[in-house]
């Protein structure tokens, strides 16, 4: 059942994202997408299995895997400019996981 609920919502938002998408704030529609519904479920998770510190460090991470997405958009915003769609959104989901990966290496490293 639990599964079935987390499906309903993920249409709900994909609906909502298309309804937004065709108003003059066009641009609300990329902000609906970051609404932490996966981080709240994650960092409750986190929180109720390891504990306050291993939350915290899920946090933090949290906070640098910012920067993929920042150059996930940066890079579609760059190859639109000069590529079909299909084509500059493979490139910005190749830049986002490259630049995840990176991260993930240097945290597991250093961390």
């Amino acid at each position: 059942m639990g599964l079935l609920i987390k499906a309903a919502l993920g249409a709900l938002v994909v609906v909502l994202i298309g309804i937004l998408a065709k108003t003059k704030n066009y641009y609300i529609a990329g902000l609906i997408p970051l609404f932490p519904t996966f981080a709240l479920i994650a960092h409750y998770i986190v929180a109720t299995e390891r504990g306050i510190e291993a939350l915290r460090a899920t946090i933090v991470f949290g906070m640098w895997s910012i920067i993929p997405y920042f150059l996930y958009l940066l890079s579609l915003w760059y190859f639109t400019g000069f590529l079909r769609l299909p084509l500059a959104l493979t490139g910005a989901v190749v830049c986002w996981s490259l630049s995840a990966w990176i991260l993930i290496a240097c945290w597991s490293r250093f961390h």
